[in-house]
């Protein structure tokens, strides 16, 4: 927390210290340094204590900040980050006026509109912001709300949730949570025994892992066909039967598959992916925050989206590079239920990795509650940031305080904190950071987007509209079969050798040339160092170039993919008569290998001011986050060296204005004891001349030249005052003026990591033959 202007880099500001003391908020801004959210952040306070509005504007920071959010949003409110208006007009607020509080009010909608209106944009300018920092808040970050089992806002399909994990991740601890993660909430949706180690349990848990393991996803039609038989002879020791009979595991199946033909499922299989790479960013690489909107959902529909959702957040997390800068934040509104200090659900796992692990990576969790006593303090013990807002009762107030108390790491005044929490009113909060000295009371600032309060569904569709996604057609069935008479397998001469390229069952075959080779790209200028396997089908005619290479389409996958016998049940087309000369192939060996350096050139991307290059495969949007992401800890690190930098000069300034202060109190000290010393022997004289001595004696004459000596000294004291003072006032100027340079340093600093879609360009490497090694160009069959 630092004081200052509150637009500073890697900054939120959250609102104003309050002085418990006077019952005030001061001038004081609370800037919240938003590296410390990586440790975590609890947000507790009762109903109307102002929570979901302090959480609101620490998320409005992050957006501004360029960092995305995944905020879940069990009661509707988050919603309310899309309610921003600009203008500030009562246009803008009239459509999200509820009309029942007007009525309350004693107003008609379009006036009750006016003076919300009039209210916000008061609020706002009593707190330093205005319509043209809303403007920045849209500029900076996209907003989506997505309704997951519903096509109110945005859909969003669970299938990406079944697939398997990165290679990464396909051993060890990591998979085996996932996966018993995952079967206990498909159980708890479908109504069936989610006890972990129980036989559904074991079952479920058993089929995923050993999917996942062998890189394969499921679907839950899949999963409902393994379940009646699964992929495996023995549970531990046990037969499958033993286990679990076939007569038991067929009502596991009809639970599973009551799920799937429910009415709403197909909502369910829609939309974008449950994948944080595209939920965090924009195609662009445009910060978001995605909100999910679970209100209309029942408890079981709840606990098991919020599982896959997070276990999918813990997938992506460990993919990532580690980082000290904070990457993103996952939200939630009310953990209630989800992170219970006795039970385990589905939730609870994913959670604790989170809060264990997300630091690394520079992954924040925010969790609110209104019941504090619901919650697993024990998994909250390293959470750095605690927000403490009223509370409801004293019983909830002693458990916060044990939980604060132990996530303290240090010397913790209870009592001054007990004390604290008593007396807080609406919107003032005590913030508790591990990562200063001391805790603070702050009123929170007035938040940029309309709380108007929970939105319904038609209320986030009328948001969304234009925007969400059509539903996807059914897939049209498969062609039929060609009505052409089928061919069996040619009779190939020696020196010919064939392939497969897999496909459907009981293919029709055309024969191709099929070439694979491994490429290499190298350029040590860029840092590239990058092999890749080809392999390509071109065409097979009977005219003057029998193979035109030009033609040719890559096939999407390795040579060792390709089959040495043909599938069961397959036919044939017709056989060129070129393939079945074995010299030709030498031929097509020398043009593939040149068709190879002319096409198959590396197109990378290039961000210049850094000095960065997109990796093979990776998007340009995941490219734009990782730039973003290193010229944010650029930016952090440059901004704690310029810091440091002018951290002995302002130390010293500050030692310099500390004893020149000191020098103008003691001159002060001796002026005002001289003037003292001065008035009294003047009074003695005059009061001698009164008390009716006629003649001046030399006595007399001795105290008047004594008296008008300190009179000067008085004046030369003062003087002395006048010089002291203006040494503190130079030493100040010299304060102001670091305080302006540090300032022109931090805005250098923003300017030269500004990010600008220009700065990234595509830049092609075309490997030379001599980095072409062709493995072979044969015969191949391809399915139609």
């Amino acid at each position: 927390m630092s004081t200052g202007d509150f637009e500073g880099l890697g900054v939120f500001y959250l609102g104003r210290r309050y002085d418990a003391d006077a019952k005030r908020v001061t001038a004081e801004p609370i800037l919240y340094d938003s590296r410390d959210l990586v440790t975590h952040a609890v947000c507790a306070g009762m109903t109307g204590s102002g929570k979901t509005g302090l959480c609101l504007a620490l998320i409005e920071e992050a957006l501004l900040d360029g960092v995305p959010v995944i905020a879940i949003d069990p009661k509707g409110d988050i919603a309310n980050l899309l309610l921003t208006f600009p203008g500030l007009s009562a246009a803008e607020f009239r459509p999200w006026i509820e009309e029942d509080e007007a009525r309350r009010a004693g107003a008609d909608p379009e006036a009750f509109a006016a003076q919300e209106a009039a209210r916000w944009k008061q609020g706002l300018a009593e707190w330093g912001q205005d319509g043209a920092r809303i403007d920045r808040l849209r500029a900076a970050a996209e907003l989506a709300v997505y309704t997951p089992g519903s096509r109110a806002g945005l859909p969003v399909s669970i299938v990406s949730s079944l697939a398997a994990p990165p290679p990464a991740m396909r051993e060890g601890e990591a998979l085996d949570e996932r996966a018993s993660a995952t079967a206990t909430s498909l159980l708890a949706l479908a109504g069936a025994d989610a006890t972990p180690r129980g036989r559904e349990h074991t079952l479920l848990a058993t089929i995923l892992g050993g999917a996942w393991r062998d890189g394969r996803a499921l679907d839950l039609p899949a999963l409902i066909q393994q379940v009646q038989s699964p992929p495996f002879q023995k549970l531990g020791v046990l037969d499958v039967e033993t286990f679990f009979p076939a007569a038991q595991r067929f009502e596991l199946a009809m639970k599973l598959n009551a799920v799937i033909a429910s009415p709403g499922f197909a909502s369910w299989l829609e939309g974008e992916p449950l994948d944080p790479a595209i939920l965090l960013h924009t195609s662009a690489g445009r910060p978001r925050a995605a909100i999910f909107s679970i209100a209309h959902l029942g408890d079981s529909e709840r606990m098991f989206f919020v599982s896959l959702l997070l276990n999918q957040v813990v997938t992506w997390m460990r993919t990532q590079p580690g980082t000290t800068s904070l990457r993103a934040i996952v939200y939630m509104d009310e953990i209630l239920g989800y992170f219970p200090p006795v039970e385990n659900p589905p939730s609870k796992g994913p959670l604790l990795t989170l809060l264990k692990q997300g630091r690394a990576f520079g992954l924040g969790v925010l969790l609110a509650t209104q019941n504090p006593v619901d919650l697993d303090y024990k998994g909250l013990g390293n959470t750095g940031t605690w927000f403490l807002g009223r509370l409801q009762t004293e019983r909830d107030k002693a458990r916060v305080l044990d939980g604060l108390e132990g996530a303290s790491g240090g010397p913790f005044d209870r009592a001054w904190a007990d004390a604290a929490l008593s007396t807080l009113p609406k919107r003032v909060f005590l913030l508790h950071d591990v990562h200063e000295q001391a805790p603070v009371l702050f009123q929170t600032r007035w938040t940029l987007s309309y709380l108007r309060g929970p939105l319904t569904r038609t209320q986030i569709a009328q948001l969304m509209a234009g925007r969400a996604s059509e539903p996807k057609p059914a897939a049209p069935p498969p062609a039929t079969a060609a009505s052409t008479s089928a061919s069996p397998a040619p009779v190939l001469p020696p020196g010919i050798d064939q392939y497969f390229v897999p496909g459907p069952t009981s293919p029709r075959y055309e024969a191709v040339a099929l070439g694979a080779a491994r490429v290499s790209f190298f350029d040590a200028k860029l840092g590239v160092d990058e092999a890749r396997e080809i392999v390509a089908a071109a065409p097979i005619d009977d005219g003057p170039l029998v193979v035109d290479w030009t033609q040719a389409e890559a096939l999407d996958l390795a040579p060792a993919d390709l089959g040495r016998t043909a599938a069961p049940g397959a036919t044939f087309g017709d056989m060129p008569r070129a393939a079945t000369v074995a010299k030709n192939y030498a031929s097509w060996r020398r043009t593939f290998t040149a068709w190879i350096a002319e096409s198959q050139a590396l197109a990378l991307l290039r961000h210049a001011p850094s000095g960065m290059t997109s990796r093979p495969g990776e998007s340009e949007r995941d490219f734009r986050v990782r730039v973003e992401t290193g010229r944010r800890e650029a930016r952090d690190q440059a901004l704690d060296e310029m810091r440091h930098r002018f951290e002995k000069e302002r130390a010293r300034l500050d030692e310099r204005l500390r004893k020149a202060q000191e020098r103008v109190d003691r001159e002060q000290s001796q002026a005002s004891h001289q003037k003292l010393q001065t008035a009294v022997s003047m009074g003695a004289t005059l009061l001698g001349a009164l008390l009716g001595r006629r003649r001046i004696t030399t006595g007399t004459l001795g105290r008047a030249t004594t008296a008008a000596r300190g009179v000067g000294r008085s004046m030369r004291e003062q003087e002395d005052v006048q010089r002291a003072a203006e040494g503190v006032d130079a030493v100040r100027g010299r304060i102001a003026d670091l305080e302006a340079a540090i300032a022109e340093e931090t805005k250098k600093i923003a300017a030269e990591f500004e990010s600008r879609p220009e700065d990234v360009t595509t830049v092609a490497i075309a490997p030379k033959k001599s980095q072409i090694t062709v493995q072979f160009v044969a015969l191949g069959w391809r399915p139609r």
